[in-house]
């Protein structure tokens, strides 16, 4: 599957700072101790274990950073399945250059395609529905848009970037403004006409006077069970847009999304993949 990609420009800020973290002060003194001026290679950006890989595009910039000289050919595009053995990359030049980049394109790379498969793992379990995996906040500080971008890469969705993308009400809110009600009211009266609104319940009879209240667009169903999901998913149908979140594990993704619920949210997406095992060989 291809996806489109990001403008290398917003990239190249990120992978500017993790270069710079990388190569410290005074760069990378044990390749200029050990490998003599104009020594070149080829290197294979190899996948050791099955998954959807990620990161594909940063790792050529990580690369071409450190040496616009290096000739570097992506044959794995972001979003592709891959199986032990793949060559996702080669990288020819200056032995020097491509020894210096290696671990930020590997880190990147390694960390998002964690991210795609274990989102890929999590779609395969609602085929057959119409209900869409999305991520959430809980990303790495600094890292959000290609975290957010490897769950896309993983066949996922994305909730809101920022807390300006759209009204979120949690319970938080609810508590502190004095209620449903006037947490919606209050919303309404606020909101833009290009905003969405959605809110948390964790109830029956809060959604109830969600529905009653009216004004949100989208209710976010929070640690309900599967029981009383399917009883909300009912209520909601045709009104609202339905969002189930909270202890979304992956055993269990499969039975939510049979309820009929058309979004299911999970922090896990991006707190908790494993990191794919890539290596680089020469």
């Amino acid at each position: 599957m291809s996806h489109a990609p990001l403008p290398d420009l917003i990239l190249e800020p990120l992978v500017r700072a993790a270069l710079m973290e990388d190569l410290g002060t005074y760069g990378d003194v044990t390749t200029r101790a050990v490998i003599p001026a104009g020594t070149t290679y080829q290197a294979r950006l190899n996948a050791r274990q099955a998954g959807v890989v990620s990161g594909m595009q940063i790792a050529r910039i990580a690369f071409h950073l450190v040496d616009a000289g290096l000739k570097v050919n992506t044959l794995k595009t972001d979003g592709d399945a891959v199986a032990p053995g793949d060559t996702l990359m080669t990288i020819e030049g200056a032995a020097a250059s491509i020894l210096s980049g290696e671990r930020v394109a590997l880190n990147f790379a390694g960390r998002l395609s964690g991210i795609a498969t274990l989102t890929a793992s999590f779609v395969a379990e609602t085929k057959g529905t119409a209900t869409r995996v999305t991520c959430t906040r809980k990303t790495t500080p600094g890292l959000r848009i290609v975290e957010k971008q490897a769950v896309v890469h993983g066949g996922g969705f994305n909730h809101r970037y920022s807390l300006s993308d759209a009204i979120l009400i949690k319970d938080n809110h609810i508590a502190a403004a004095g209620g449903v009600r006037a947490v919606l009211e209050a919303a309404k009266a606020s909101a833009s006409h290009m905003m969405k609104v959605e809110i948390e319940v964790d109830r029956l009879d809060q959604l109830e006077e969600v529905l009653a209240v009216g004004g949100a667009d989208v209710v976010l169903l929070d640690n309900m069970d599967t029981d009383t999901l399917r009883q909300a998913v009912a209520l909601c149908r045709g009104r609202i847009v339905t969002e189930a979140s909270g202890n979304m594990t992956l055993p269990r993704i499969a039975e939510v999304a049979a309820t009929g619920v058309d979004y299911i949210s999970s922090g896990a997406l991006t707190h908790s993949a494993q990191t794919l095992d890539l290596g680089l060989d020469f």
